[in-house]
Order: structure tokens, then C-alpha cells, then sequence
């Protein structure tokens, strides 16, 4: 990745709300950052990290410039024999005490039909998971890994123990809604996390004077630009069908009437 999709994609996470604050959902609380000054990211040896990865760095990133905080370890491997029973984001230290710290950058669909609740409506893209499986992950997996006996010798280490340590995570998302939504959909989760919708196959003819482009994952972050090789509506749905063939729901943009929009097209 050069270093303008870098910085495009750094300042797309940036932009990224948290998806609720002020509140708990499921127990969990948000790790609040001050208002961020920083305005570059030029660590170029992050260009070949895969999605999940390139955002825990910007993550460290933002928290090093943050006076309020220092991280103190970060990606801990827990080893039990030769066996990785898991991994804890970030052990900080911040002016409220001691924080382990989980990340997490999701990509959810708004479904009415999945689930019975705000939350369990929120999917993945192409349905293998879901907002809801997250938040169970966290709180029967990833944070109780904090007091498993393997992890204590690290938290000695530290200078540390489990009692002192509060666990917060740092969980953003981009939202889709279906393509007709009114955007009343929203009494627990940040309203602002909204990037775009979501449309089935046979509704594109929609926008058949638009032009399009899928990026690569390692870009979904960023916000739309009009520097990329854009395609037209009859190139377009040969290339997006080849990804309804395989199951998947491609990330896109559009460009129609002067505006730029993301979107997700779903073959479910």
C-alpha cells in the first residue's frame, strides 16, 4: 500500500465513531480518547498488514500521541506449552488506572429480519457472523483471558494484578442500512457510525448513469475519493456478479448526480 491509501485509510478510522458511547451494551464499556490531534500516519512497515491488524496500529498510534495514557504492552501472545491460547490487544496505563484494552473495527448490515432486537439485527456482509456473536466472543472469550493463571506472570511483569485492571474495548464499526431505510432504526448504537446502504442484485439497474468501484478489503476503511479507475453500470454488475457467484458481498462506490456513496451488494 502506498503511502496516500495509508493515510486515506488512516484518517477513515479516524473518522469512524465509536459504535455507542456514554452507555454500556452487553456490560461492555467504550475506551473514550480525547479528541485527536494527530493528523498523519506514515509507519510504512503497517502497509501489508491485513485489515484487523492495520487498525490496531492505528489504534497504537493514536493512544502513543495521547498524553493521557501509555500503553505498556500490546498483541500479548498467552502460551500454554506451545499452544496460543489467545492474545489481549493492549495493557495501558491511564490516569483512571490500569486498562486491557480489546479493538475491534466491524463492518455491519442492518437486517430487520435477523433476530428479534436492535443488536441481533446487526450482520456481517455476508452472514457469517454477526454484531451479536461479537459481543459474546468479547465477554465469554477475549476479556476473560485476562484472568487465566498464564496470564499473570505477564501482569507481574507489569507490575500489575487482575484486581486493579479495568477492561474497556475500543469498538468501531461502519453501519449499512437497507436501501430504502429512514434511519430510525438506532436507540442503542451510535447513529453517526452509518457509511451507506446495502442493495440486492436485481435493484442495480437503480443506478444505471452511476459509476462504480470495489476496493480491496485493505481499503474499506478509507472515505470515497475520485482519484480510482471507476466503471460503468454494464462493467460493473459483470464484475459484481462474479462476487454473488462466490457468496460474497462486495464493498462498493458509487458515483451518481455529483455524489459519492458506499454501499454493499448482497446476493442474500
Amino acid at each position: 500500500m502506498d503511502q496516500v491509501n495509508l493515510q486515506r485509510n488512516f484518517d477513515g478510522y479516524l473518522h469512524t465513531p465509536l459504535l455507542w458511547h456514554n452507555a454500556e451494551i452487553y456490560g461492555l464499556h467504550q475506551l473514550v480518547l480525547g479528541e485527536s490531534k494527530i493528523l498523519n500516519f506514515t509507519d510504512k512497515s503497517t502497509a501489508n498488514l491485513r485489515l484487523g491488524k492495520l487498525v490496531e496500529q492505528f489504534v497504537f498510534h493514536q493512544l502513543k500521541e495521547d498524553s493521557s495514557c501509555a500503553v505498556l504492552a500490546e498483541n500479548i501472545h498467552i502460551q500454554e506449552g506451545n499452544r496460543t491460547i489467545g492474545e489481549l490487544d493492549a495493557i495501558l496505563k491511564t490516569e483512571h488506572g490500569p486498562v486491557h484494552l480489546e479493538i475491534i473495527y466491524k463492518f455491519y448490515l442492518y437486517d430487520p429480519n435477523a433476530g428479534s432486537t436492535e443488536i441481533s439485527h446487526w450482520i456481517g456482509p455476508n452472514r457469517k457472523d454477526s454484531l451479536l456473536q461479537k459481543l459474546d466472543k468479547l465477554k465469554e472469550k477475549q476479556l476473560p483471558l485476562l484472568y487465566h493463571p498464564k496470564t499473570q506472570s505477564l501482569l507481574e511483569s507489569l507490575g500489575l494484578s487482575t484486581s486493579e485492571i479495568k477492561q474497556r474495548v475500543l469498538f468501531k464499526a461502519q453501519l449499512f442500512l437497507p436501501m430504502a431505510s429512514k434511519n430510525n432504526v438506532f436507540s442503542h448504537l451510535h447513529s453517526a457510525c452509518v457509511r451507506g446502504f446495502y442493495i440486492k442484485m436485481n435493484n442495480l439497474d437503480l443506478f444505471k448513469t452511476g459509476q462504480f468501484y470495489i476496493p480491496e478489503k485493505i481499503h474499506w476503511l478509507m472515505d470515497v475519493h475520485e482519484n480510482v479507475k471507476w466503471m460503468h453500470h454494464d462493467d460493473f454488475l459483470i464484475e459484481v456478479r462474479r462476487w454473488a457467484d462466490k457468496k460474497l458481498a462486495p464493498l462498493c462506490w458509487l458515483k451518481q448526480h455529483g455524489k459519492y456513496s458506499k454501499f454493499f451488494v448482497v446476493w442474500w
